[in-house]
């Protein structure tokens, strides 16, 4: 599905990845709704966007929260007439701790987001989705949704959730008029730490990584374009590809090698704990 012209709602759109999301389907000439928990930073986004009228509508939102989620379509279409598309981009990781030290609502925080979110955004829109001649829903999972990553076993949890969940959607929706992608970002440049209330040296997090993140701009523009092409799985970096080939030849290679990657920075987050 193209995207000029049409109206889609993007989560986690006040910074970062959704940010850029936001700002690139303006850039191609699409309406969008950009909501985010977070006000000030929509604000900015808002401002970065600059003069596009009524092509850009701004709502503050809580994904987690299942009531502000029901009433957001009928916000979105009284701005915009219809909508054709949502990105679920909005996600929360957890603090770099193994399973044992996490407390019960962090958990539940990382879960409701990440997955409930997803799932509450999806469940609200579809509805009017269904009505479209053509429409398209894009859920980011990530490539810790595929492949397990030591200290984000919860977050990880939470995306293999929003994949399988995708994937299923996509095959009860596959004789409809609506297309769904899963992607799947590998180190993208965000502030995704600061969001999720995390603190991590990003300095030794860096250090362990063998791939340089992608900028936020790179992946969005990736999302989109696999947006357009109707791609089942969207793949957002050359790390998240190699995984994934890994992941697919030899699982337990591809785990034991991303423990070698965190063991350093796991062994100083439970140190410090």
């Amino acid at each position: 599905m193209q995207v000029r012209g049409k109206v889609f709602v993007v989560t986690g759109g006040g910074s970062g990845m959704g940010r850029e999301l936001v700002l690139h389907l303006l850039a191609k000439g699409a309406r969008v709704a950009a909501a985010d928990i977070n006000e000030t930073t929509l604000a900015e986004t808002a401002r970065l966007a600059g003069d596009v009228g009524p092509r850009l509508s701004t709502h503050v939102l809580n994904v987690a929260d299942q009531a502000a989620v029901a009433s957001l379509p009928e916000q979105v279409i009284a701005q915009h007439g219809t909508v054709d598309g949502v990105i679920n981009n909005a996600g929360i990781i957890q603090p770099f701790e193994k399973v044992v030290q996490l407390d019960d609502a962090v958990i539940e925080r990382v879960m409701n987001v990440n997955f409930y979110g997803t799932l509450y955004m999806t469940r609200a829109f579809l509805p009017y989705l269904l009505e479209r001649p053509e429409a398209h829903i894009v859920n980011v999972s990530s490539m810790g949704g595929f492949l397990p990553v030591p200290g984000q076993t919860i977050y990880g949890a939470s995306k293999a959730a929003v994949k399988l969940f995708t994937e299923g959607l996509r095959s009860e929706l596959l004789d409809t008029n609506v297309q769904v992608s899963v992607v799947f970002p590998g180190a993208v440049a965000t502030n995704i730490t600061d969001n999720s209330g995390v603190a991590a040296p990003a300095e030794d997090a860096e250090s362990q990584a063998s791939f340089k993140p992608l900028a936020a701009d790179k992946a969005a523009a990736i999302i989109v374009e696999g947006m357009e092409r109707n791609r089942y799985h969207i793949l957002g970096g050359s790390d998240a590809k190699f995984m994934d080939r890994l992941t697919r030849l030899n699982p337990r290679r591809a785990a034991e090698f991303i423990h070698k990657q965190m063991r350093s920075l796991l062994s100083r987050s439970s140190a410090s704990a």
